[in-house]
């Protein structure tokens, strides 16, 4: 069972803007070993629990949420994204700038929360949506600009993510074909995720 975000991992208002500037930094330095470009017009952000409680934090802030309860209901949300061990979770983003391109791309990219795969050790773990995401996922002829995914490791795989084989993120669709090659600082981010030892910032 993985670790969530409860509410005393998240602070009031006024506590989260006296420490915001310090923490904001940290946890984009840390997005940046997360973040994948795939393509000309997709990214992908592997998500842990500093970046979903930057998310509760930003949205609290943003929406000025002050109570316990509409606290836990974003914890609720966003505690999906965190990641079992032996797994990674992502936010897929389909980053179309104008209404023209979504018309374009978002009726040509149905499927694509299930055709991206990590290529690691010979074989490929692919994507699966989020059982929540999957179960809102309604409308057939167009797909949504952000996708939340999930890709599950054997051990083996672990042992090949960790060992050294070369670990690539593809995306293999009919109308979009993309592959990008993670970095050695990056994968050893990822493997303590897969190995349920990433260590949170420290927050306030």
């Amino acid at each position: 069972m993985t670790e969530v975000l409860t509410l005393a991992d998240v602070l009031d208002l006024r506590a989260y803007e006296r420490v915001r500037d310090e923490y904001r930094a940290r946890v984009i330095a840390r997005k940046r070993l997360r973040r994948v470009p795939l393509g000309p017009i997709m990214t992908l952000v592997f998500e842990c629990m500093d970046t979903v409680r930057f998310q509760v934090q930003e949205m609290a802030r943003v929406e000025k949420i002050l109570t316990d309860e509409a606290v836990q209901v974003e914890l609720d949300i966003y505690n999906r994204l965190l990641p079992e061990v032996g797994e990674l979770s992502a936010t897929l983003f389909i980053e179309l700038t104008s209404d023209g391109s979504m018309r374009e791309w978002l009726p040509r990219l149905v499927g694509i929360e299930r055709a991206l795969g990590l290529a690691v050790g010979g074989e490929v773990v692919p994507s699966v949506p989020e059982a929540a995401h999957a179960a809102a996922l309604v409308r057939d002829g167009v797909t949504p600009a952000v996708h939340y995914l999930r890709f599950g490791f054997t051990e083996a795989q672990v042992a090949a993510f960790a060992g050294g084989s070369e670990v690539a993120l593809a995306a293999v669709h009919p109308e979009y074909e993309a592959r990008t090659v993670l970095g050695a600082e990056m994968r050893q981010e990822l493997l303590g995720d897969l190995l349920g030892t990433t260590k949170p910032l420290p927050i306030g």
